[in-house]
């Protein structure tokens, strides 16, 4: 028996060519962690190009998983085991390996040929560039074809397979056991590819339990977690879940009108499942023709709902402000990737946040929320709807690729605990009309069509004060500009809280950057330094304390990936003058990249 060392936690990255399958085994080591009982957070790295030329750099395709026994919000800063499935999957990772972490790569594919693809000029197991990491080289293309001999399969198909043995493989270094996958292999494949597969997976896994490559295996105990059901889920698949909980808790129907569009179609997808929960989605054919229909599906008194990214923003834009007019119920989801224009399709980012604020023509004001981890975007997809029809108005909630893709697991709620969610429609003809207003919230009655003596104009000229007739007068004009900032001013949202030490430095985040700020706080304070974290979710309007809050502290620290949008939206509406911290790499931040700017404050501070 090999010894087994314990660990608290362990951060593996799986890269190959985008055809290797890294994401089906990521997937199934995730899914096997969760039910261990680790805590976890994921993150899959797809290519940009639909196929890229197998081999070459721009076709890698990657998945990162960090597990643990106890609390994580990152999927990793540094990798300390990587499986390379090619030479082009070495090259694109090893840079960002632990120094003396295990790597293991997949032998025979360390050719001439591919060296030539991933612009490599000499092999890198041999010339000694790799001597920084335990390399561990294993034949697994040919180990494969060993195990799967007598089936009825052509060398390509069963090659195919190979990511199962790199599983099996893994399986075995860290005590994962193989029922799970192997279950989901039964179900999944058909004979002979069901038999190939699982045939690949027990392979790897004895392959590493009688070889002497590894002179240690590894355990990582359950998570403490908060007792209940858990299930881990995605980004895409909690706003997925969190429209169906909608659909409930408000008693009417979610239409999703959706163009597919990279990082937000699984939305689509999801969804499209669920017809049996009250749920409608419709593919258009283009991204106004999806907001058009969602539109439409609100003035008929359902929940419209349109999912998309930065370039379908802009051009919904115009009907955006037909929303903001009419005064319907409206929930843009806006998955972030990198921009401008086409931009990086797979990658993340947040830079839509001003576009979502002020990308209308006219004074157009809408909510806008932002969820911060995989899990909470199923609270904040019911918050969107809770918004949407409590205040009749557009909410645009920004996710971005990197939670959207991203995994962790989600205390399953109690569906009766989560409060019902209030809808009136105008039904009473008596003294109707269509633009009076709620005196709390500033919202004009929600009337279906067809409903007797509640007929009324509807449309994107600028509508006369509680009648809706049209009218062009300068002073009515202004006044419903002032009065429909004023309604998005009243929404109700809790207030900005504190993490962490008040007074000396605050991280002020939004979005998805809550992960990395936290662990650097944690990580900060358990060295002396004295910091704070505060994360806002709702950014139009924002909670009523901010100002109050961010001049509580001697400095205010806003990382985020973007060029400092969030920075100059608070300098301008509270005269604050904050520390920027910018990405813009298609990456999401690591933890060290948060700490080193906290390092770099306090030595400013201790120089004056």
């Amino acid at each position: 028996m090999k010894p087994v060392q314990s660990l608290e936690s362990v951060v593996i990255r799986f890269a190959g060519d985008s055809g290797d399958g890294m994401q089906v085994i990521g997937s199934q080591f995730t899914n096997t962690t969760a039910l261990v009982g680790n805590d976890l957070a994921t993150f899959p790295d797809f290519p940009a190009e639909i196929r890229a030329p197998a081999g070459t750099l721009a076709g890698v395709s990657g998945f990162q998983l960090h597990f643990s026994s106890s609390d994580i919000f990152t999927p990793g800063d540094t990798p300390e085991v990587l499986v390379a499935m090619n030479p082009a999957a070495l090259k694109a990772n090893i840079k960002d390996l632990k120094k003396g972490g295990l790597l293991i790569v997949n032998g025979e594919k360390f050719i001439q040929r591919e060296f030539e693809k991933a612009g490599i000029t000499s092999n890198p197991l041999e010339d000694g560039t790799l001597d920084e990491w335990r390399l561990v080289k294993v034949d697994m293309a040919r180990l494969t074809r060993e195990a799967v001999v007598g089936l009825d399969l052509g060398t390509k198909e069963i090659d195919r397979t190979k990511n199962f043995f790199a599983l099996g493989l893994c399986y075995w270094l860290y005590q994962r056991p193989l029922d799970t996958t192997t279950r989901w292999i039964e179900s999944k494949f058909k004979q002979p590819y069901k038999e190939a597969n699982l045939r690949a997976l027990k392979a790897g896994h004895a392959y590493a339990e009688t070889i002497e490559l590894f002179e240690t295996r590894y355990e990582v105990p359950p998570a403490r977690l908060t007792p209940g059901i858990y299930r881990n889920i995605m980004g895409n698949q909690a706003v997925s879940l969190g429209l169906v909980a909608a659909a409930y808790k408000t008693g009417l129907p979610v239409f999703l009108g959706s163009y597919p569009i990279t990082p937000a179609s699984d939305i689509l997808h999801q969804l499209s499942s669920y017809k049996a929960h009250n749920v409608v989605t419709f593919q258009a054919e283009d991204e106004i023709a999806a907001i058009g229909a969602a539109i439409g599906a609100s003035f008929s008194g359902s929940i419209g709902v349109c999912t998309t990214s930065g370039p379908g923003m802009a051009l919904k834009a115009e009907a955006i402000g037909l929303a903001v007019m009419t005064e319907l119920p409206l929930v843009i989801i806006d998955v972030q990737r990198g921009g401008p224009s086409t931009g990086l399709p797979t990658k993340t980012e947040q830079s839509d946040l001003m576009q979502a604020m002020y990308g209308r023509n006219g004074e157009a004001p809408v909510a806008v929320i932002a969820a911060s981890t995989p899990s909470d975007c199923f609270d904040m997809a019911l918050e969107a709807v809770r918004i949407a029809v409590t205040s009749m108005c557009p909410v645009i909630l920004l996710t971005d690729g990197y939670i959207a893709n991203g995994s962790e697991p989600w205390l399953i709620p109690d569906v009766d605990a989560i409060p019902d969610i209030p809808v009136h429609f105008r039904t009473d003809p008596a003294d109707f009309q269509p633009y009076a207003r709620n005196p709390e919230t500033l919202a004009r009655p929600w009337v279906r069509p067809g409903t007797p003596g509640l007929e009324h104009r509807i449309g994107g000229i600028e509508k006369q004060d509680v009648t809706g007739n049209v009218n062009y007068e300068p002073l009515n004009h202004e006044h419903m500009c002032k009065v429909r900032a004023a309604k998005i001013a009243r929404i109700q949202v809790p207030d900005l809280t504190v993490y962490g030490d008040p007074e000396d430095l605050l991280i002020l985040g939004w979005g998805s950057t809550y992960g990395a700020i936290r662990s650097a706080v944690d990580q900060a304070r358990s060295q002396g330094i004295r910091v704070g974290h505060a994360h806002l979710k709702y950014l139009n309007p924002m909670p009523a304390n901010t100002a109050e809050l961010l001049r509580s502290f001697q400095r205010v620290l806003i990382p985020e990936m973007n060029l400092g949008q969030l920075v100059r939206i608070i300098k301008a509406e509270y005269l604050i003058d904050c520390i920027s911290l910018p990405k813009i790499q298609g990456q999401a931040f690591k933890v060290r990249e948060i700490l080193e700017a906290i390092y770099s404050i306090q030595q400013n501070e201790a120089a004056k």
